[in-house]
Formats: structure tokens, sequence, C-alpha cells
């Protein structure tokens, strides 16, 4: 088995019988007959080409790849040499000695984002017996096939990376250039910080390139379209809508919210502490063409039209996607652990992030007893607390964290400002929307209630680090006043309001809610919005751009700002309330 995962694939075909709840597998529609599927039906697209490069992500696997379209050229009889580009990898000891710096040691969570390229992998000899007179077909084949530097049909094949995820799970792949696979949690930081980043900043200058673009997560069964199909999918987006592909996790502090309210996930996970509503590093965008569908993941949308989708924060946040969205179900499940976020200086220094993880939850459904940590006590002692921590670790025994940080009742819709160095955590029975800023693994916890994770191993702690980054000056009446936003109702019609919820001077997003009966219109002023529908049945959203599309509750979608204006309709029985959030002018 080449995945370990309960979640399934995206499917070949879509077929959702119940169009009235939350879509897992949302899709961007295209003209008809664009997706084709198959190994057989691609390769008879490029196979007349003297030169063939089959080039791709990090975790594609080209073991399969290489067998088709060997069985392919050799059932037509027709002579070929098959080049594996990673044959002229240099040796694995150099490329370890290369991304040594950017996975600092033995840390088993952080590293530092790379300034390799992939070309630094790649012996100096790469190709140099190539005969270019040579009139036998060549295919050179594998992730940097394209840096060989000889011109020939481009097929790109992709892999989403939760699905890189599943096979990095199975062990069935290994890091780039790395022969052995890694314990997963090594393995996804080296992902992380070195391959993803080396892979994107190639599938960029590729991108234009590209004549077929290939989804490779389905064994054997790929599905593919033409890269001139792909451009103008990704067009057709920036200046309209799009929704990524959410997908779900388990977690010790999981809760079961999810899994009662989208009846189409998997019943077989023991809980749901996560949903990647919109965490665009790892989601993916799937395209929809007479009912077969395609998946890549969403940086491509981002290197196509990073502009026509930023709009004024471009200038800032350029190829990065800003604003992320995601669910945390505490629901019948355990706290968080206690945690902060490092500063927008450490974040730098110490990751490479040209912005940190400043955070707030919007609380989406909760009970009268939920409540959420956040902030110290007037009287904390920063050096008493440490002191605690430290003996908590050492002796595997319980602290009171409410002697020194904060424990409030949560409020649904309510707002908890959560900026950078912040103490906090969600407490049980709690549905919460997670608005933040899109960094999303520097979680710096520093209790975690001495309880074991899903396979039975402790949680890594970092109470250096956290001490490097808390705010002590965030406690008493200050988190009242400063960390539970306070709304204010900013316009208003005749069965409309727009609500601010306002964030704090470090957060560099906005969040305002509306709340209407029959339907408002909004202007994108120049930038992207994220927007769900946090209370009502379903809404139909209407642009200049794209036929009329239906959303249900709790779904997240995103209007570009090229995108101009949009209308909401309220299609239930009740008041609807849309939360959106954008990049503030001012953070541009």
């Amino acid at each position: 088995m080449n995945r370990l995962s309960n979640q399934p694939q995206v499917p070949l075909q879509k077929h959702k019988n119940n169009t009235d709840t939350y879509d897992i597998f949302p899709a961007f529609e295209l003209e008809p007959t664009k997706i084709q599927t198959g190994y057989d039906a691609l390769f008879d697209m490029i196979y007349t080409s003297r030169i063939i490069i089959l080039d791709g992500y990090v975790g594609v696997d080209w073991n399969e790849i290489s067998a088709a379209i060997s069985d392919y050229f050799s059932q037509r009889g027709t002579a070929y040499k098959l080049i594996n580009c990673a044959d002229y990898y240099k040796p694995v000891d150099e490329i370890e000695k290369l991304t040594a710096p950017f996975l600092r040691g033995d840390d088993p969570v952080f590293g530092k984002k790379t300034d390799l390229d992939l070309k630094d992998y790649f012996r100096s000899d790469f190709l140099s017996e190539f005969d270019s007179q040579s009139q036998v077909t060549t295919i050179i084949y594998g992730c940097g096939a394209s840096l060989c530097g000889i011109d020939g049909r481009l097929v790109y094949f992709d892999l989403p990376k939760n699905e890189l995820q599943y096979r990095m799970r199975a062990g069935s792949i290994t890091n780039l250039a790395i022969v052995e696979a890694k314990e997963p949690k090594q393995a996804y930081k080296h992902f992380f910080f070195v391959d993803w980043v080396i892979c994107n900043k190639e599938k960029k200058r590729l991108l234009p390139q590209v004549d077929f673009i290939v989804d490779q997560q389905r064994s054997a069964n790929p599905t593919w379209m033409s890269g001139e199909v792909f451009r103008a999918g990704l067009d057709a987006m920036s200046k309209s809508y799009f929704r990524v592909r959410p997908w779900f996790e388990s977690g010790v502090w999981g809760g079961q919210w999810l899994s009662k309210n989208i009846p189409d996930l998997p019943q077989n996970e023991p809980n749901y502490a996560w949903s990647f509503e919109m965490i665009v590093p790892e989601n993916g965008l799937v395209f929809s063409s007479s009912e077969m569908l395609l998946e890549v993941s969403f940086d491509w949308l981002m290197y196509r039209a990073g502009e026509k989708i930023l709009g004024k924060a471009f200038n800032r946040f350029g190829d990065d996607f800003p604003i992320r969205f995601d669910f945390l179900d505490t629901f019948d499940g355990g706290n968080l652990s206690v945690q902060c976020h490092p500063t927008t200086a450490y974040a730098k220094q110490h990751f490479g992030e040209d912005f940190t993880q400043d955070e707030t939850y919007y609380i989406m459904d909760t009970t009268p007893e939920s409540h959420v940590y956040l902030g110290f006590h007037e009287d904390i002692d920063p050096e008493e607390f440490r002191n605690e921590l430290e003996k908590s670790i050492a002796a595997k025994s319980t602290i009171d964290v409410e002697k020194f940080v904060q424990k409030l009742p949560s409020e649904k819709h309510g707002l908890y400002l959560i900026p950078n160095g912040t103490i906090h955590c969600s407490g049980t029975d709690n549905l919460v929307l997670e608005i933040s800023a899109t960094p999303y693994i520097y979680t710096f916890k520093i209790y975690d209630w001495q309880r074991l994770d899903l396979n039975g191993e402790p949680r890594p702690l970092n109470v250096d680090r956290a001490f490097e980054n808390l705010d002590f000056s965030r406690k008493g009446q200050v988190v009242q006043d400063t960390l539970i936003s306070k709304p204010e109702v900013i316009e208003a019609g005749d069965d409309w309001e727009k609500i601010l919820l306002p964030t704090h001077p470090d957060h560099f997003y906005e969040v305002i809610r509306y709340e209407f009966d029959s339907e408002i219109s909004i202007l994108t002023a120049g930038q992207c919005h994220l927007l769900m529908l946090v209370e009502g049945e379903s809404l139909e959203l209407h642009t200049s751009s794209a036929q009329d599309l239906k959303f249900h509750f709790a779904e997240t979608f995103a209007i570009p700002a090229a995108t101009g204006s949009y209308t909401l309709k309220n299609l239930g029985s009740e008041r609807a309330k849309v939360v959106i959030s954008y990049v503030k002018d001012s953070a541009c």
C-alpha cells in the first residue's frame, strides 16, 4: 500500500448524492471534455516527439510512470532511450550536507526554509553524454528532469500535499534525493523546509512551458489536461472565485462536531481535530470537466495570477497567500496544548518566514460550559510559571494552568485575538474557526496536560522557544480590553448589517461579518476576500465572470481582488451570517 490514511482520494469522477450539504470535493468547472484519464491516452499525445521531458513534484511515483512509458513504447515496437534524472543527483552524503543547515539537527519540529535550488542537487555532468543528433526517442524523467536544458514536450506530474503526506506515512516515498525513508516527523520537516521550497521554485519557472499537467495521486489511473487548458482555468479562477479542497486530520484533542455535521466524512477515524479549510501551502485545487476530476496544488494559482488574486496586498506578500481558515474541533474532545507563537522577528531569523502566526479564534459553536484560555493573570510571575512547567516535565505531573492563565467563557460568534507571543489554547466543546496569518506549524507547546498522541508518544514541548516569545504584558484587564473583539455595526440597511470585529494592531488582516435576510452586494476594493457562512443554511454567489454557485454552512471560499464585486443571496429561511477576512489596507 503506497498511502496510509482513512481519508479518500479525490475520486476519478464526482458523484455527490446530497448537494445540500458541505462538499468535501469542491471543483471548479471547465468546459466539457478538457480532462482525460490514463497513461496510454497521455502518451498518445507526446510519443511522436523526439525529446520527452517528464518532470514533477517530490513524492510522485516515478517507478510507476517510467514503467508505464516503457510498456507503451515497447508495445508499439518503437525504439526509445529512458533516462532517470535521479541517476545524476549528487551522492546522498553531499545532499545531506547541503540540507543540514536548514534541518537544524535533531530538532523534532522546526527547521529554516532553504535558499537552495533544485539545480544544486545535480552533478555537473547531468546528461553530458546526450547525443543531440540521435533519432531515437529520448525520455528524461524525474524531479528536475527539465534542468537537462534540452527542449522537448514537457509533462508535469503533480501531487497534492495531503497525498504526499499519506505516502510519507506509509514509507512509500523518501525526501528528494534521499535513499532511505525518514521517520515521519523528520520527513515532514525535511519536506516543509527544504523539498517543498525547492520544488515550488521550479514549478513556478516551468508553469508557462508545461504542455500537459497530470494529477498522479491515483495509482495507475492519472487524470491530465493540456497546459493551455490548465493556465486558462487558473486565469478564470483569478477573476471569479475559488474554493480549495479541504482535508481533515485526527488528533489527540480532537472532537466529534465535524464527523457529525459533515456527512461525507469517513466515520472510521477516532475524531477530527482539524479541517484544513484554506491552509493553502497544503491545500489543492480541483478542476472538473464532464464530471472528471483533476487536482493540483494551490501554489500554481499564485504563480499564475498572484496579483489578480491579492490585489493591493500583492506588493507585500507576493506569491504567499497571507490568510488561512481552519477548524479546530474539541466537541467531546480535549483541550489544545497551552501554547504561543513566535514574534515576526523570531520567525524570520529562525525559520525563514517573512511574517508570523498571528491568530484569532472565531467561535462557530459552543456549549454553556465551554471556554478558552487566553492571556495571563495580573499577578503572573514568569519565573514561577517556568519552574512549574519544568517540574511538570521532569516529574510527568500535572499543573494548575488556571493559576497562571485566564480561563474565559467562549461565546458563539465571539472573536478572541491571539497576536504573536500570546499564551492561549481552546478548551473542550468548541468548534473554532481559526482565522489567521497563513504560517501554521510554529506552535510552541509549553504544556500538554500530560497526555500522549494517537501513536502513544509524547508530543514535543517547546518551553525554551516559548519563553523567548511570550508577552507577559498580556495579562489581567489588558486581556479583556485588547484580546476580546468588541463588535461594532459600521453599516446597515433595511434587512442587513455590516459588523466590524476589530482585530489587534499586530494583525494585518480585518474580520467583518455581514448579517442579512435577502441579499447583499460587496466590493472587493482591491483585496482578496475569504468567506464562510457561519450561520444559516446556504447562499448563492453571483459574480460577473462565472455561473452562480451555491455554498453551504461552514464551507470556505475566496473572491479574488480582480473580481471587483460580488453578490451573496441568502437561500435559507433564517438570517444568514457571513464572516469575511481580508488584508487591511494599512498593512499592504
